[in-house]
């Protein structure tokens, strides 16, 4: 049957015509059912497939289990990549002994997301990362979490309600590119017990919720941001454009660009 929707093209609006960038998404493993079946899946949310594809990227599913050459691999090919909210990262990663209201965790899903991170990082490439995937690349590059929110702030604004997201009003930093993309304040989406403590030493904080926490980071090339909230379960596509565009522009750039500098603090994880 003849279709009477248009070929696509391939291409990102607003970008020249360029092609649309490869976005890597790592899919953790989960136990779910699907159909009559039952058991092991990689499973993540269809939500963060479909903003990046709406904001004119191509989403690239990386199924948990590879190896660090795989990673590699991977970099080479990919324009971005972006970290998906998820378990708690286990705290052996920043040097702490695991809190009892911590985890379930996922050292296989641990360390297939560091390798990503790592060998991105190393190939120049721009990172997103949203909830845990702020918090572990915060991780990656030097820094530590709060490991139960709730010790420190008093109360549960940032995971009001199981299983539903939580709002709370976020203010960004005025010389932050994110100030740039969602303005000096926003209500954001909010489903986390954990979040950055001591920034790693090549990012800033960059905004913060009403009580102190942090809830955005950035380095000052802007290739790498990191958010607290879950932008995929919110109402602007502002922030996936933002990035989509900073892949768009790397794989423009690809051939005559360099890394990223921050690489000594790669080599603890």
């Amino acid at each position: 049957m003849k279709s009477d929707l248009p070929a696509p093209s391939g291409r990102l609006p607003g970008h020249g015509g360029s092609p649309r960038p490869l976005i890597g998404v790592p899919i953790p493993v989960e136990n779910a059912r699907w159909r009559v079946w039952s058991g092991e899946a990689h499973l993540l949310g269809a939500s963060y497939a479909e903003r990046v594809r709406q904001a004119g990227g191509v989403p690239v599913l990386l199924p948990v289990g590879g190896s660090s050459e795989e990673a590699v691999q991977l970099a080479a090919s990919l324009h971005g990549l972006m970290i998906a909210g998820g378990s708690d990262v286990h705290p052996d990663r920043y040097g702490q002994p695991p809190h009892a209201a911590s985890g379930p965790f996922d050292p296989e899903r641990d360390a297939w997301e560091v390798a990503l991170l790592r060998a991105v990082l190393e190939a120049g490439l721009p990172v997103f990362g949203i909830c845990r995937g702020m918090q572990l690349l915060n991780i990656v590059l030097g820094g530590t979490l709060t490991q139960h929110l709730p010790d420190t702030v008093g109360s549960d604004v940032h995971n009001p309600t199981r299983d539903r997201f939580g709002l709370h009003r976020v203010r960004t930093a005025p010389d932050s590119r994110l100030h740039q993309v969602i303005g000096a304040e926003a209500d954001v989406p909010t489903y986390h017990h954990q979040a950055v403590d001591v920034v790693a030493p090549d990012l800033t904080a960059t905004a913060w919720a009403e009580d102190g926490t942090v809830e955005a980071i950035e380095d000052s090339s802007g290739r790498i941001l990191g958010v607290q909230w879950h932008p995929e379960a919110g109402d602007s596509d502002g922030i996936f454009r933002h990035f989509v565009g900073r892949c768009a522009a790397r794989a423009a750039e690809r051939n005559g660009a360099a890394p990223i500098s921050q690489l000594a603090s790669l080599e603890r994880i």
